[in-house]
């Protein structure tokens, strides 16, 4: 590439270089819909993030979805049994890609202080999970720091990231089918 001379041809008002993967990044970074999977304590410290104490919606996710088939960031906050694991699991294969989780409290990111035969030490045990959040239970502060650490996140993600053979072969380990976009 040569050098430009008349660079205010390029960078004139009302134009802005930038990449499409960038775009759609900020796009998608402002426009996330979550899907609470809420029990226990950490389920009423989220809803205290929801309320007006704190504004959610100033992170464009004011729209909490409930169908994970509308939703691109699963929430987990609180205890998850061994039973409802799987339950977790088939929420999280019904959303659609790209999708993102957020483990918010002890409980969900390593089973907390029920180390007994029926409570899932983590959830990552089920689902791969991409930013937690600790605490016992942790204050909305902390969740918002953990909205924040997912949008950096969805920012930076390459559009290609979720058909590469390294995510292939994560949702392979976790026994999640995808399927090949080269196959048809």
């Amino acid at each position: 590439m040569g050098k430009i001379d008349n660079d205010k041809v390029i960078n004139g008002e009302g134009y802005q270089l930038t990449t499409l993967e960038k775009a759609i990044g900020l796009a998608r970074s402002n426009s996330v819909w979550p899907l609470p999977f809420a029990t226990s304590c950490c389920g009423i410290e989220f809803m205290a993030t929801m309320g007006s104490a704190y504004d959610m919606s100033r992170f464009g996710m004011e729209r909490l979805s409930f169908s994970p088939r509308q939703a691109d960031l699963l929430i987990v906050a609180g205890t998850i049994s061994k039973k409802l694991g799987p339950i977790l699991k088939q929420v999280y294969e019904q959303m659609a890609e790209p999708k993102w989780v957020l483990s918010v409290g002890a409980c969900a990111s390593s089973g907390g202080i029920f180390d007994t035969y029926s409570v899932l030490q983590g959830i990552d045990r089920v689902i791969p999970v991409d930013v937690y959040v600790p605490g016992c239970p942790p204050r909305p502060e902390q969740i918002i720091d953990g909205v924040m650490n997912i949008h950096k996140l969805v920012k930076k993600e390459s559009l290609r990231r979720r058909y590469s053979s390294e995510y292939m072969d994560l949702m392979k380990e976790y026994k999640i089918e995808m399927k090949d976009p080269d196959v048809k």
